[in-house]
């Protein structure tokens, strides 16, 4: 093939060489298509055609009993499962802004170089260590039903989604700290050195040099966090907090019925797919940062 572009003569492989590249992309998208259909489509043959397939089908997928369970009826005696996830949301929006603050108050601590504060860093030590070593449910059972019973006035008379707010606020602070400090220690020490030598403090050093370098660190990791801290707002229920999945569990109870446990699931899973998915952005976006100049 023989053309001109800009009074050049156009290689005769240039286009034979898009064409094939066009061919190949191409070819893989159907097959991830195909792959995917086959995949899909066999899982839900086996879910369709097992032995108790039906049975499955009406107790955990009925639309009935689904939308029954979605809406509520608080005359029968169970509440809406779709309700119940504002309950969800409040306490995973204020857990989240505690915990951002306290995991940087904490990974401040652990870092800190002045003897001054020795006390202090031992202390946020021995906190990240006990409370990423503890369970999270055994850690809201202890504050939901250890508080009240110290009689503290305004402390002990809270409601148990208060407690439950609290004890993941607790535990995930120990979690975000260490996110924290990682990405600060990711920073090559010679920025540091840098700093100082032009006269800046250490607390200049971090706001202004440290800090906006970790921030783009730790973003994924934290968003990964902020995803767990999202689903973990169910684990509130043992408390008798009436959020999602103990509103589908008082339905389940009453109708005899597990379709409101798929609703929960469902709407859980119209929360966190959205932050995933916008996690693996950023992470890619930062690979392809870090990589430009490869």
């Amino acid at each position: 093939m023989s053309s001109a572009l800009d009074g050049e003569p156009v290689p005769p492989d240039l286009f034979a060489s898009r064409r094939r590249r066009f061919l190949a992309g191409r070819g893989g998208v159907v097959a991830s298509a195909v792959s995917g259909v086959v995949v899909i489509g066999g899982l839900a043959a086996v879910f369709w055609l097992a032995p108790g397939g039906a049975t499955v089908r009406y107790f955990f997928f009925n639309p009935h009993f689904m939308w029954q369970a979605f809406v509520g009826d608080p005359s029968k005696g169970f509440y809406s499962v779709g309700l119940g996830l504002l309950t969800n949301l409040w306490i995973f929006a204020v857990a989240e802004a505690l915990v951002l603050v306290c995991g940087m108050l904490i990974a401040s601590a652990r870092l800190s170089q002045s003897p001054v504060l020795l006390p202090f860093r031992l202390l946020s030590t021995a906190y990240t260590d006990v409370f990423r070593g503890i369970p999270i449910l055994l850690v809201i059972l202890m504050i939901g039903f250890g508080l009240p019973e110290l009689n503290l006035g305004y402390v002990s008379n809270q409601s148990p989604a208060v407690y439950g707010c609290a004890a993941l606020v607790v535990s995930y602070s120990a979690y975000v700290a260490e996110v924290y400090r990682a990405g600060v220690l990711s920073i090559p020490h010679g920025q540091l050195l840098a700093s100082r030598s032009l006269g800046l403090s250490h607390g200049a050093t971090m706001r202004r040099v440290i800090l906006p370098q970790a921030v783009r660190t730790v973003i994924p990791p934290l968003l990964n966090d902020l995803i767990s801290l999202q689903k973990d707002t169910a684990l509130v229920s043992v408390l008798g907090a009436i959020e999602t999945t103990r509103a589908a569990q008082i339905y389940s109870s009453t109708v005899f019925n597990f379709s409101g446990y798929a609703v929960a699931a469902i709407l859980f899973l119209l929360l966190t797919i959205p932050m995933t998915r916008f996690t693996d952005h950023l992470i890619a976006r930062d690979r392809a940062r870090r990589l430009a100049g490869a």
